[in-house]
């Protein structure tokens, strides 16, 4: 099972060099990939409860937010190996043509190392700050879909649809991976899961308990079939968000929240599921707020994974 840990981008310890320096003890303890996540804002009076904490309230942490893609374009200067991730952009927001540039320039300069992970996000607060109508967000979702694997894969490129068109047009580089990079992809929703059926190589659920995990994994790689792809390649690639706990939190806790011996039965457990990869995100880890505990949870995580 490969290993993913987030990069300090967001909140307090986001910056330069504790990225680098994440990066670089990734790379040498043989993590597979790095992650970013996006947020663009954090709103004084939500229009909406955050569905992750208890009262609904947003994470300090979304106070603070590095870009995502030019995050990941700096790491990956830093390193040579390792790949380079989204969990996830909120593709509704972005138009597909300049998506495809930047993306596209961050797998030339990794040298193939991207992958792309794609969500639809859940704030109204952002897609009124971003300019994106909240009413077509599925419809914006598919149609970003549809135009980047049009990008990607085809030469001369053109897209007809209702949000986004694209004349018959040559675009270039074409991405380093053939015939594209990975697409990752957040969904819990029974259309978010159907689109993870249509267009992604991997779904990547986060906060879903795990026994859940391999029944809808199986639906996906179902529906996957009625779309004439090979569902069996669409891998689990379970994001564990880690809350670490002195002592053990009742049967009610979230995954990945508790003691270190907690954490690691749910590693177990999410091997047992199936998970080809687990991505450990300590930013919302109120004991996490320096570099410094960055690193100390990098290599914690790595001895409840592998056990060395």
């Amino acid at each position: 099972m490969r290993l993913g840990f987030f990069l300090p981008q967001l909140g307090p310890a986001a910056g330069p060099d504790a990225m680098t320096d994440i990066a670089r003890r990734a790379e040498e303890r043989g993590f597979d990939s790095l992650w970013v996540t996006e947020r663009i804002l954090w709103p004084i009076e939500p229009q909406v409860p955050y569905v992750a904490s208890a009262d609904g309230s947003l994470p300090e942490v979304f106070k603070i937010n590095l870009d995502p893609v030019a995050a990941l374009a700096y790491v990956a200067g830093q390193t040579s190996r390792i790949r380079v991730g989204t969990s996830v952009l909120n593709l509704p927001w972005y138009n597909p043509v300049l998506l495809a540039r930047s993306l596209t320039t961050l797998d030339v300069v990794s040298k193939g190392r991207l992958i792309a992970g794609f969500g639809m996000g859940w704030s109204p607060d952002e897609y009124e700050a971003a300019g994106s109508p909240w009413h077509r967000r599925g419809r914006r979702m598919d149609e970003n879909l549809e135009a980047l694997e049009a990008i990607w894969t085809t030469d001369p490129v053109g897209y007809e649809g209702t949000d986004f068109r694209i004349p018959r047009s040559i675009i270039g580089p074409k991405p380093v991976q053939n015939p594209r990079p990975p697409i990752y992809m957040a969904a819990y929703t029974e259309p978010a899961l159907a689109r993870v059926a249509r267009f992604a190589d991997a779904w990547m659920p986060v906060g879903v308990p795990i026994p859940a995990m391999t029944g809808m994994l199986e639906g996906v790689r179902s529906a996957a079939a009625q779309h004439g792809r090979d569902g069996s390649a669409i891998e689990l690639v379970v994001r564990a968000n880690v809350y670490l706990t002195d002592r053990p939190l009742g049967d009610d806790r979230f995954p990945f929240a508790g003691t270190p011996d907690q954490i690691a039965a749910d590693v177990a457990a999410s091997r047992e599921a199936g998970a080809a990869e687990i991505t450990f995100d300590p930013s919302f880890d109120p004991g996490v707020t320096t570099p410094a505990d960055f690193a100390s949870r990098l290599d914690l995580f790595h001895e409840i994974a592998t056990g060395a």
